[in-house]
């Protein structure tokens, strides 16, 4: 048994990263401690914006008068399959109360959040399916303030289809503002007054990192960086497809890594050879993107066995996974790391990045292994709750003054004391464990 490494990646996801974090933590810091004139700052200095932050209604009625019908109807398309989905996973969690003991009942609740910040980029790509991906989930969640933000692209600031998809997917405050700046003042509710109670979005490492520093302060839906794509492809795969699907997301940016799991050396060949033409092909700005993130982040991992590339695999916990492979079912049964997982051929990231209704804001750099991507649970709070008669009482508080005792926790054990003997002035009770431990 063996696993090769057919192509190496000259960097992984911590490079850079003292340094990203060095700037994030300063910005922050100036922002929070200076309000919004810092963050407009930043946005004059980092992207030339100094018009308005908060968006009137009509500037997005002006802007929704630029978008083209078709585009209109791709986004609609877009919004339906997506809120479609999110819909379904709401309605698969549910409120509950269950009687536990005779008398003893407990239950859960399921609680919106009240706001929710939520980032779009905008800057290389204008990303307008995320702006569905994360404002559409929160509001069929039933998030009462949803703040979307993105990076104004020239002097007429958002996309308009940005902005057109923002506001049919249901963002009750919209900021032209993006990177730091833009999660800080929605962080800090500048501009708004409302603080987020979780921050939600792709974006770039400075993106990912201003959110992880203010995990704690808020929720985030997940520790995250540049986008990710994992194959898994055995002889038989096309080697076009799987070619042009690692361009495809190599073309984000210069960082996002692109692996390809494989038993053949054969279609290891195979895609090595397209790989350069593929990306020439692309326009500079996508090609100058794919090109580093090939060179620097790219990588081909030939294993004898497919036990072999499910261990390689969930161990990348890749943030897309795509199969293109026989027997399919196999491996959807074992594999157990990825944040979205695209069964066979007929399916891409590319759909799924736009409008076939999972979505795609999801786990990199390994979060894979313990959570999944962005749902409509991520802005539920599931919390319980307890009730009980006085007769479930007699029970419950001896337990609780017995455990408690043993425990050294005497504060505890008396609250059960006072109910026992509030409840049961005329009943003895033995609130000691005698034995010695």
């Amino acid at each position: 048994m063996a696993i090769t490494y057919y192509k190496k990646a000259e960097k992984n996801a911590s490079t850079g990263y003292d340094q990203t974090q060095e700037v994030v933590a300063r910005m922050l810091a100036e922002i929070e401690a200076e309000g919004e004139s810092k963050a407009k700052e930043y946005c004059l200095s980092l992207d030339g914006w100094q018009g308005d932050i908060v968006v009137s209604r009509e500037q997005i009625e002006a802007a929704k008068e630029k978008v083209p019908e078709q585009l209109k109807k791709d986004i609609e398309f877009a919004y339906e399959r997506v809120s479609r989905f999110a819909k379904a996973q709401r309605d698969s969690i549910q409120e509950f109360e269950t009687e536990l003991s005779p008398g003893l009942f407990a239950g859960q609740k399921l609680i919106p959040m009240e706001t929710a910040g939520c980032y779009v980029p905008g800057g290389r790509y204008a990303h307008i399916a995320s702006a569905i991906m994360s404002v559409a989930t929160a509001k069929v969640a039933g998030v009462k303030n949803v703040v979307a933000c993105s990076v104004p692209r020239d002097e007429q600031g958002i996309h308009p289809a940005i902005l057109y998809a923002m506001d049919l997917a249901g963002a009750d405050t919209i900021l032209q503002m993006g990177g730091v700046q833009g999660i800080a003042s929605m962080a800090f509710g500048l501009f708004t007054g409302k603080p987020a109670d979780i921050l939600v979005g792709p974006g770039n490492r400075f993106v990912a990192e201003a959110k992880r520093q203010l995990f704690g302060r808020c929720g985030i839906d997940m520790f995250a960086g540049p986008t990710e794509i994992g194959i898994i492809a055995d002889h038989n795969a096309d080697p076009d497809i799987v070619a042009a699907d690692l361009v495809g997301q190599a073309e984000h940016g210069p960082d996002s890594p692109v692996w390809l799991f494989t038993t053949s050396k054969e279609l290891a060949d195979a895609v090595t050879e397209r790989m350069p033409g593929l990306i020439e092909s692309l326009p500079e700005t996508q090609r100058k993107a794919a090109d580093v993130a090939w060179r620097d982040y790219g990588e081909i991992i030939i294993c004898d066995t497919r036990e072999e590339v499910v261990e390689v695999s969930d161990r990348y916990a890749s943030e897309h996974l795509e199969l293109q492979v026989e027997d399919l079912d196999w491996w959807v049964d074992r594999l157990t790391s990825y944040g979205s997982l695209f069964v066979g051929e007929e399916t891409t990231v590319a759909f799924g990045d736009k409008c076939s209704g999972t979505n795609h804001i999801l786990p990199t750099k390994g979060a894979a292994r313990y959570t999944g991507g962005l749902s409509a649970q991520k802005f539920l709070k599931i919390v319980s709750y307890q009730r009980q008669s006085r007769e479930a009482t007699r029970s419950v508080a001896a337990a609780t003054a017995r455990l408690s005792r043993c425990e050294g926790m005497e504060g505890h054990a008396r609250t059960g004391d006072v109910r026992l003997a509030k409840y049961y002035p005329d009943e003895t009770f033995d609130l000691v464990i005698n034995e010695e431990i």
